[in-house]
């Protein structure tokens, strides 16, 4: 006999013929789907799936960069660009909607109408900024849900699936509408440029605006909460997202409102840019006495410069930018803090005070001379 043909000791007895063994109870029935059935939670994200992708995913990667024409090589770097995860060969992860998009940009490219490069960073510009908006949109949502209807977390999140395609259509006719203000008001930054803001621009250099080192005149602020770190300590998750919302809803409203940008907000500390000395100047105050006011929030340092800086990645980059973070370190609670040069900007405009304080060594400055800013005349920024 071969050793295949001896019984294992250790093996399992043979199943007795179906009539000779008992009948098995019927198990009962489970709370959970039988395998292969999906649960209603799955059933109701995957048919939201498919309104937002435009139908199944039935095609690969190769298949798509193919029918627009593209390498694979290249089309990966537009969807990196666009914040998509790492798809394999075999992953059938992709609608013709994708392919169309991907055709768009590739004829853009092909049309001359953008480099490659230009065309990757556009597409970047849209993934990240998509990315956040959708994350915070979700966060807002899930909140108000816990908060209205007295549920959980995570029974929010999941009723959320059911109850987004009845928002689809109005989210995204805000976001093209939002987007074409927004683009409206950079060509308006484009084509007309403040006459304070030239002048202003001229200071403490020689030459013409065409000869600048760094594109871009802009009066570059930061607002920076006192006491943050010790205060989210003592706090709990609820409470500690409420003070961070409630920091960057004010700071949002006040420079939207004076005119500004708001360029980031890092945490406890949001950075705006302005068009003029004065417009920056009317923020900073505004923000100041904002938080001094706000009977939840802690007081807030801000800092403003008005110097030439350059903007790339949605970011702003330069001595400006960095010598106003500094001065933002010197601010004491409930105070504006400028530069000599800004305030020499500002010294003729009856609307501010400028009160020169002592000269401080400032690491990668040197010796520099702060001055206080604080109100003149009128009231200042109303926000309603």
């Amino acid at each position: 006999m071969n050793d295949e043909d001896q019984q294992d000791p250790q093996a399992l007895p043979a199943r007795a013929p179906e009539s000779a063994r008992p009948a098995e109870p019927r198990p009962a029935e489970s709370a959970h789907p039988p395998t292969g059935t999906l649960s209603a939670e799955r059933l109701a994200a995957k048919a939201l799936e498919a309104t937002l992708l435009g139908g199944e995913r039935k095609l690969r990667r190769r298949e798509v960069a193919a029918g627009a024409g593209l390498s694979l090589l290249s089309a990966r770097k537009l969807w990196r660009a666009l914040g998509f995860p790492n798809f394999g060969d075999d992953d059938v992860a992709f609608t013709e909607r994708d392919q169309a998009a991907l055709s768009t940009v590739v004829d853009l490219v092909r049309a001359g109408v953008l480099t490659e490069e230009a065309a990757i960073s556009v597409t970047r510009a849209i993934g990240q900024m998509t990315d956040r908006m959708v994350v915070w949109q979700i966060e807002a949502l899930v909140e108000d849900m816990v908060h209205e209807q007295g549920v959980t977390d995570a029974v929010a999140r999941k009723r959320l699936v059911n109850e987004l395609p009845s928002l689809l259509d109005a989210l995204e006719h805000m976001l093209v509408y939002s987007w074409r203000r927004q683009l409206n008001a950079g060509v308006q930054r484009l084509a007309v440029r403040a006459e304070a803001g030239l002048q202003a621009s001229e200071e403490g250099r020689e030459g013409d605006e065409d000869d600048a080192p760094l594109p871009l005149a802009r009066a570059v602020g930061f607002a920076d909460l006192v006491s943050y770190t010790s205060l989210s300590r003592r706090m709990n998750e609820k409470t500690l997202a409420r003070l961070v919302q409630r920091f960057e809803n004010k700071c949002a409203e006040i420079i939207s409102v004076g005119g500004g940008r708001l360029v980031k907000t890092v945490g406890d500390e949001v950075l705006y840019i302005a068009e003029t000395p004065a417009a920056g100047a009317e923020i900073s105050l505004a923000l100041a006495r904002a938080f001094t006011e706000d009977e939840i929030l802690p007081e807030a340092r801000v800092a403003m410069v008005w110097g030439r800086i350059l903007s790339r990645l949605g970011d702003i980059y330069g001595p400006t930018v960095n010598l106003a973070a500094r001065l933002t370190t010197l601010a004491d609670p409930g105070t504006v803090l400028i530069d000599s040069m800004t305030a020499s900007a500002l010294e003729d405009d009856e609307r501010f005070v400028l009160v020169p304080q002592p000269a401080e060594n400032v690491r990668g400055f040197g010796e520099i001379h702060p001055v206080l800013l604080a109100r003149g005349e009128g009231k200042g920024l109303v926000v309603d």
